[in-house]
């Protein structure tokens, strides 16, 4: 029960005579409730069943306790003695920087004394009521669960209106807490950078920009002082409020409003919601793969990829007609497997201090792009897919002859398919060197006008999908045609995505791809790819080549399951304390990881004339192509991998632990299986020749030299050759998927007769 003087004003709540605790209102500060006491009414101890779950009252050496069971197993209970509910009166606040938000939590009065009043059914739920307290205050609960299909629980907790002492309103924030074992691993969370446990971290769960640097320092001091973009561990693109644990058990939040799921208190896992009300699904297996085919049922599974992109590398160019024909064909004869062309720079590009930038009109450049037609035509005929970019803000075109024949932000606004401020004035966004609008997502006529927009301009340029970039900025103060952005701003990739879908579906292009960056619980449903963001053109493992692995990972536990990186990274920066510009070595360490993948695509980085490209030498174009024959080789094992995330809703990019979970070799970070024959330790470190694998029990085969490693009654960890142009990667012996890999591999001249 906490008071925070220095803001109470701006709560506008009544006066309360009770101690008051100082404490600060600036951005960052962050609060999260903790459970009291739990007591139990007389008669309300008991177990009642809900589909193939089991909600049991009881008093475990005379602690009162509510505890969710699958056959007979504990999958979600609070700590004994102790609420498994607690809500508070506060205050939410918001800074944002160019699409970094972050968040002011203050929770001035906290009501977490529990008691437990009833418990029964309605119709065929489980409800459990009673009273919240703090001090002078109390409110009403009512927790309802609900059988939700094959090992999936519905939970919803609602509590009423908070009185005593003059107060009369409704909660600001609610929770649910729960017990956590000891040394139980956590997994999930969206795409999350830093470590793949992240057990006794606190996650926010905001969709916001990732950042430059997240935390590497003196890096990240320098972009937060120009722009309050450095980031930190938590910040990313794709959070989604889901985790599933190595006790084969999930806990997902449901709707919009920004939570955190807070596992920094050893033995408690508490699920925040800023509102009155929390939604909330358990999932129960008998092993990792079980849990994930729950969520994913319930949150949509993403399909299969067209099979031209298992074919080649998707090559990311610039430059206009002329630089894109003479790049291709430089690569076609270093022996490169191209299944596409990716070239973001069609409607025309601008110079700002970030580095290389594009208008954002959505309309064919054609001073840069001469004889558009003709390209797209000759590439297709060369069985080569054209891909473009497009995102959900709009801008003035520039003048001149090249301009865009449409001003499709005039149309918008003209309309009122803005995002607006509260006067009813565009709410113009800055976007580092100048401001672009953001299409009403929530209004329907500006949704099937912007669908068809890109029906028109973008897939009517003749390509075959695009980046569908941004997603992550919808301001909290913004005004929308309907609904509230605090519900609203973590679904907007959501909205983006379905816009996307719609505009294929216009232009009679079922199966064109776009991918995306920002996400959140259902993007996987609507999305049929995924990217792991801009990361820097460097190997950490904050904001490098080892965080876009980790990313991917996550990513893929949490319903993400196909998924890719830039090839090589996409942020380069200039500071007074050193360069970051992407090295040969990297770009080749990096394709070799991406081979392993269901999209190759390469990118030229913010800052193109700095970075090294695939293109540039003769050694990098050979380096390049063999990558590119790697991943064209297994596109039969491919296919195969993306009918699993299809059905079963796992990821191409498996953690060992989702393969291998009872292994001491699931704790590895670091290394990764492609789908579940295929077991690949990337190299993570500049001027490695050699990298660490953690083996499963078995002997394995590196596909490339026929060379056997491990034990086949026990995990090992060694350290194995990986020099460059051969990546480490492994299948077990005897493994049928694993022999046609080879096989493959041996066809395609990239690997040594058995």
């Amino acid at each position: 029960m906490m008071l925070r003087s220095r803001w109470l004003a701006g709560l506008l709540l009544p006066i309360v005579v009770l101690p008051l605790t100082a404490s600060t209102a600036e951005a960052g500060v962050l609060d999260t409730l903790s459970p009291g006491s739990l007591t139990l009414a007389p008669g309300t101890t008991g177990s009642l069943a809900a589909g193939g779950f089991r909600v049991t009252v009881s008093r475990p050496g005379g602690q009162a306790r509510l505890a969710v069971t699958s056959g007979g197993r504990t999958v979600w209970a609070g700590v004994p003695g102790r609420a498994f509910a607690a809500a508070g009166l506060g205050r939410l606040s918001w800074r944002d920087r160019t699409g970094m938000f972050t968040p002011s939590e203050l929770i001035a009065w906290t009501l977490a004394d529990q008691s437990i009043d009833r418990v029964g059914r309605s119709g065929g739920d489980v409800v459990v009521g009673g009273t919240l307290t703090g001090g002078p205050l109390k409110a009403p609960y009512q927790w309802r669960v609900s059988a939700a299909g094959q090992g999936r629980l519905a939970m919803h907790l609602e509590v009423g209106t908070v009185t005593g002492s003059g107060v009369h309103r409704r909660p600001d924030v609610v929770a649910l807490a729960s017990e956590r074992g000891s040394g139980e691993r956590f997994h999930g969370f969206g795409e999350q950078f830093t470590s793949f446990d992240l057990a006794g971290r606190r996650i926010p769960v905001i969709v916001r920009e990732q950042g430059i640097g997240r935390g590497r320092q003196p890096l990240t001091a320098m972009v937060d002082l120009v722009s309050g973009q450095g980031g930190s561990w938590d910040t990313t693109y794709a959070p989604i409020p889901f985790y599933a644990t190595s006790s084969n058990r999930g806990f997902a939040l449901t709707g919009g409003r920004y939570s955190v799921l807070d596992l920094s208190r050893p033995g408690l896992a508490v699920a925040q919601t800023w509102g009155p009300r929390q939604g909330a699904e358990l999932y129960a297996g008998a092993s990792p793969a079980e849990v994930l085919a729950a969520h994913t049922a319930s949150t949509g599974r993403m399909g299969a990829l067209p099979a031209w992109t298992r074919d080649g590398a998707v090559l990311g160019l610039q430059g206009g007609t002329a630089r894109v024909r003479r790049i291709v064909d430089e690569m076609s004869a270093s022996g490169t497997k191209i299944a596409a062309v990716w070239l973001q720079d069609w409607s025309g590009q601008r110079t700002t201090s970030f580095g290389d930038r594009l208008w954002w009109t959505w309309q064919l450049d054609k001073n840069r792009y001469p004889g558009w037609d003709d390209l797209v035509k000759d590439l297709h005929e060369r069985g080569i897919k054209v891909l473009t970019y497009v995102n959900p803000f709009l801008v003035d075109p520039p003048g001149g002859s090249g301009a865009a024949p449409r001003n499709l932000l005039a149309e918008a606004r003209d309309r009122g398919y803005l995002v607006a401020r509260a006067d009813g004035s565009p709410y113009m966004l800055d976007q580092g060197g100048f401001s672009a609008a953001l299409v009403d997502f929530t209004n329907p006529h500006a949704r099937l006008w912007y669908a068809r927009a890109i029906a028109t301009e973008v897939a009517g340029a003749g390509v075959d999908g695009w980046m569908a970039d941004f997603g992550e900025g919808l301001p909290f103060d913004a005004k929308l045609y309907s609904g509230d952005p605090a519900e609203l701003h973590n679904r907007w990739p959501m909205e983006w995505a379905k816009v996307n879908r719609r505009a294929c579906e216009l232009a009679d292009r079922p199966d064109c791809v776009y991918f995306m960056r920002s996400a959140y619980t259902g993007s996987a449903g609507q999305a049929p790819l995924f990217w792991a963001g801009d990361q820097l053109v460097d190997w950490d493992a904050q904001d490098g080549l080892a965080s876009a692995l980790r990313g991917m990972l996550s990513g893929g536990v949490s319903g993400m399951t196909l998924t890719h990186s830039d090839i090589g990274g996409y942020t380069g920066v200039d500071t007074p304390l050193g360069n970051y510009h992407r090295s040969a070595e990297l770009l080749q360490r990096w394709a070799e990881l991406a081979a392993f993948g269901v999209f190759f695509r390469t990118h030229e980085g913010n800052q193109p004339a700095k970075n090294a490209q695939v293109y540039d030498t003769e050694q990098s174009r050979a380096a390049f192509a063999r990558a590119s024959r790697i991943y064209a080789a297994l596109a039969d094992y491919r296919a195969t991998v993306e009918r699993e995330a299809a059905t079963r809703g796992l990821p191409a990019l498996r953690h060992t632990w989702l393969v291998h979970p009872g292994s001491p070799a699931a704790a590895a970070d670091d290394q990764f299986f492609f789908g579940s024959a295929l077991l690949v330790a990337p190299v993570l470190k500049p001027g490695a020749s050699t990298v660490p694998v953690h083996l499963p029990a078995g002997r394995w085969i590196n596909v490339f030299t026929g060379r056997a490693y491990g034990d086949r009654d026990r995990a090992v960890q060694l350290i194995v050759p990986a020099p460059l142009g051969t990546p480490a990667a492994f299948v077990r012996q005897g493994d049928p998927q694993g022999t046609e890999i080879r096989a493959a591999l041996r066809r395609a001249e990239l690997a040594t007769p058995p």
